[in-house]
């Protein structure tokens, strides 16, 4: 680990030489490429010097103990620092887990009202707000790009972009099938019934990820619509991009103008392309993650909502919260908590 460590902080060194070119910070591109690098080893190299200065101060706190009047305090000393060495070991070993390029980016969220008809799309109305108060909670700015209104409440389809720190790195966690067990309020006889509404979370795609060929896109300009009071414009400045070789549609209307709503639908049609390629690298190369949490087919059951019992349940890693109405209300850190806890086991153990 520490031959490891030594090579990371040198070559840390040597790109923050390379950031005081002059020739390269000419280079835009290469500049910012260099600057996130930097920033991604920054964490380590930080903890790998508190952890060199630990083993000096370990070594003067040995010798400090051979003096027979110093000897008690030094003994103090080197069991306090021994511990605080073992703390940052654990902690290297947890930063030296290879990390997913991506953890660093906003991301692109879709939810669609899936199995369970109006109660589906009422519970993607309710998830929607569940990741605005999250986001609202760690400091991430939200902004929307669709929101299909269902007659019957919620959206059949919502989409919208999270915007702040290592966004991806939880956010990613809440790909799959979510599930919910409530009375509907449609529901004349009391009973419980299952829905199901499905997420989608996904990277947003950077200049240097993935290239747009706009020959193959085609746009459409339609009116937007929506539900009266819902603030939606009804001039014609709703944008349907189509990108002619997958068939993937991205529809915005959101925007107050065509122009925001084009570069706003370019930039969810490019995302969903580089998580296409994401996907179609992974199957190409059998890339198996060692952790299948957040990376599993989006299919998957991932957390049932349980209302009678106030129960939530994430059946990834069998963790049970009875406190599902602080989790609708954004209160997701304990479950996401838990799931990056269990991801950074499971690759420790090398699964």
């Amino acid at each position: 680990m520490i031959e490891r460590l030594n090579i990371i902080k040198k070559h840390y060194e040597e790109l923050n030489k390379e950031l005081l070119d002059p020739e390269i910070l000419k280079d835009i591109k290469k500049t910012k490429e260099l600057s996130k690098e930097v920033s991604e080893l920054e964490e380590i190299v930080i903890c790998y010097q508190k952890y060199e200065k630990v083993e000096k101060d370990i070594e003067a706190a040995k010798e400090m103990a051979k003096d027979p009047e110093m000897g008690e305090f030094a003994k103090e000393e080197l069991e306090t620092l021994e511990e605080e060495k073992e703390n940052l070991k654990k902690e290297l070993e947890i930063l030296l887990i290879p990390k997913d390029p991506n953890d660093g980016k906003n991301v692109i969220v879709e939810i669609r009202g899936a199995a369970g008809g109006d109660e589906a799309n009422i519970f993607a109305g309710d998830l929607y707000r569940m990741y605005l108060k999250y986001a609202e909670k760690e400091g991430w700015k939200v902004e929307p790009i669709t929101e299909e209104y269902s007659e019957g409440g919620g959206f059949s389809l919502v989409s919208f972009m999270i915007k702040g720190k290592n966004v991806y790195s939880k956010m990613k966690y809440e790909s799959g099938a979510h599930r919910v067990q409530r009375v509907p309020v449609t529901e004349t006889q009391g009973r419980v019934h299952t829905s199901t509404a499905t997420v989608l979370a996904m990277p947003e795609a950077e200049d240097f990820d993935f290239e747009l060929d706009m020959s193959e896109v085609r746009i459409d300009i339609t009116r937007s619509s929506g539900c009266g009071g819902q603030g939606v414009n009804t001039t014609d400045s709703a944008v349907r991009a189509t990108h002619i070789p997958t068939g993937i549609i991205v529809y915005c209307q959101v925007g107050r103008s065509q122009i925001q709503n084009k570069e706003m639908a370019l930039k969810t049609l490019k995302t969903r392309l580089y998580d296409l390629k994401l996907r179609e690298k992974e199957e190409k190369e059998g890339m198996e993650r060692r952790s299948k949490i957040g990376t599993g087919d989006r299919a998957e059951k991932i957390r049932t909502y349980n209302y009678p019992q106030n129960r939530v349940t994430d059946h990834r890693i069998g963790f049970t919260l009875m406190q599902l109405d602080k989790v609708m209300e954004g209160d997701l850190s304990p479950i996401i908590e838990a799931l990056i806890t269990e991801d950074q086991k499971r690759k420790l153990s090398g699964e």
